[in-house]
């Protein structure tokens, strides 16, 4: 089975876009003729050799990319929604990537873009063209929304109905139509089940942790590299720096505890809208510290190297770093919001707060855990045995028995 997973852009630090890389990896690793399909887009800027896609006659151009073949087809950054890139000409691009490359499954990437719609309407024609016996050949359609519910906490009013019509108008036709739902948590198979989901069609696929990486990586020295003093306990957060991951929280923990000097604060991510906030901190927190964006090994090392992960964040459909953490035997403090709060397992695999404004809870949350070595291993050990459940190789190898079922 030749398999195409559709994301609208590329990235090697996003969660969605991670996700979908990953998935092709772990398609691959299973002998599976596997593609990543995309746009001409890499973390919101064009990739350098776009030309060659606006010029090729099929549409497409196909290259090796992170590893894993890229199929890169033309689209554009839309004015609205916001944080979206959408498909040009899909379906004529389908049809070639279907005739050229023999992709007999796609597999589309989350929501408010025109991908998941696009792909539905091809494979709706693809199924009336096989009735009618103008094609002989079953198309296989899946979807995975990494749904946030449109909450009026996390959107401004405007946004949370344009999320609302989205999912009003566009999920009973997905659902009518996919072939497969994959859901990153039991919570979110709830979520789809209650739009109209059929719970038979709905599969949990929670990310996956790359085994890989975390076996022939990871051999950085961070305390040389990032100047981090090796006496200290490092409490670590890794992600975009953005509002909705809400770094700047842990600003205000450090300055709850920048009297402790057996604790250190490390955010490491790629800079967005609260940079500025961490860059000041920075250098008037002797307890905190943003080394900005790293590489794949330095992440890996870091994770390695840290005593705890937080994270604050508004809103998560799962958490791939936390897993990652988990995964290397770390307890985590988190916001509890969305899917962490099954990810992680109160008081077994790590501590809750009460949302991602309790910052005197986070604080007494890292106390717990700094001044009490035993309960943080343990936290850990019980972490690591969780993410275990979850590597690539296994979800993997659960979706490749679903699509072979259809």
């Amino acid at each position: 089975m030749k398999i195409a997973v559709l994301m609208y852009q590329t990235s090697l630090t996003k969660g969605q876009e991670l996700v979908a890389l990953r998935m092709v990896k772990g398609l691959r690793k299973q002998r599976k003729d596997a593609f990543l399909l995309s746009t001409l887009f890499h973390d919101g800027k064009r990739v350098p050799w776009y030309e060659q896609v606006l010029k090729s006659v099929r549409g497409y151009v196909v290259k090796e990319e992170f590893g894993v073949p890229v199929i890169r087809m033309d689209g554009y950054i839309s004015s609205w929604p916001p944080r979206r890139i959408m498909l040009r000409d899909a379906q004529s691009t389908f049809r070639y990537i279907v005739e050229d490359l023999g992709v007999e499954c796609f597999i589309v990437h989350s929501t408010l873009w025109n991908g998941p719609e696009e792909l539905t309407r091809f494979k709706l024609w693809s199924d009336m063209m096989l009735k009618e016996g103008l094609s002989d050949r079953r198309l296989i359609a899946c979807f995975m929304p990494h749904y946030q519910p449109p909450s009026p906490i996390h959107y401004p009013p405007i946004e949370r109905l344009y999320r609302e019509a989205w999912n009003s108008t566009v999920f009973p036709i997905i659902f009518k139509t996919a072939d497969l739902i994959l859901c990153t948590t039991p919570v979110e198979i709830d979520q789809m089940i209650e739009l109209g989901a059929d719970a038979n069609k709905c599969l949990l696929y929670p990310g996956g942790i790359d085994e890989e990486a975390f076996n022939n990586l990871g051999k950085v020295d961070v305390y040389s590299r990032f100047n981090i003093p090796n006496d200290v306990k490092m409490i670590t957060f890794i992600g975009t720096v953005e509002k909705r991951k809400n770094p700047a929280a842990i600003v205000k923990i450090a300055n709850n505890l920048r009297n402790r000097k057996d604790v250190i604060f490390i955010v490491a991510g790629s800079p967005s809208d609260q940079a500025d906030i961490l860059i000041k901190a920075t250098r008037v927190l002797p307890n905190f510290r943003y080394i900005g964006e790293i590489s794949e090994d330095e992440k890996i090392s870091l994770i390695r190297a840290s005593y705890a992960n937080i994270i604050m964040s508004r809103m998560e459909a799962l958490g791939l770093t936390q897993l990652e953490f988990m995964y290397a035997g770390k307890p985590v403090i988190t916001s509890a919001i969305g899917g962490q709060r099954w990810l992680i397992r109160n008081e077994i695999d790590g501590i809750h707060v009460n949302g991602p404004e309790d910052i005197e809870g986070a604080t007494k949350a890292v106390l717990r855990l700094i001044d009490n070595e035993e309960l943080a291993s343990d936290m850990g050990k019980n972490a690591a045995k969780r993410a275990a459940e979850f590597t690539l190789s296994r979800i993997t190898e659960n979706l490749i028995k679903r699509l072979e079922s259809l």
